[in-house]
C-alpha cells in the first residue's frame, strides 16, 4: 500500500469516490489515503492531482483497521 495525500479536502473526495468499487484503500482521519500502488496510475489518468507520501506503515494499516472495527463511543 503507498499513501498519498490529496491538495484539497474536495478533491480528496472526489477521488475517494473515483476509487471506490475499483480498488481497495483507506481513509485516515489524518487525510492520508492507503491505495494500492496500481491505484495511482488510475488516479493520475483521472487528472487527480496528489503527491506521495511513500509506502504505508504498519502503524498507518492497523490504525486504519482500528478505525472500522471500534465502534463509535
Amino acid at each position: 500500500m503507498i499513501t498519498i495525500k490529496f491538495s484539497d479536502p474536495d478533491t480528496r473526495l472526489e477521488a475517494l469516490g473515483f476509487l471506490l468499487g475499483r480498488f481497495s484503500g483507506r481513509a485516515l482521519k489524518s487525510g492520508e489515503v492507503l491505495v494500492p500502488e496500481a491505484a495511482l496510475q488510475a488516479l493520475a489518468y483521472e487528472g487527480y492531482q496528489f503527491t506521495v507520501l511513500g509506502k504505508s506503515t504498519y502503524e498507518q494499516q492497523i490504525a486504519a483497521f482500528r478505525d472500522i472495527v471500534t465502534p463509535a463511543v
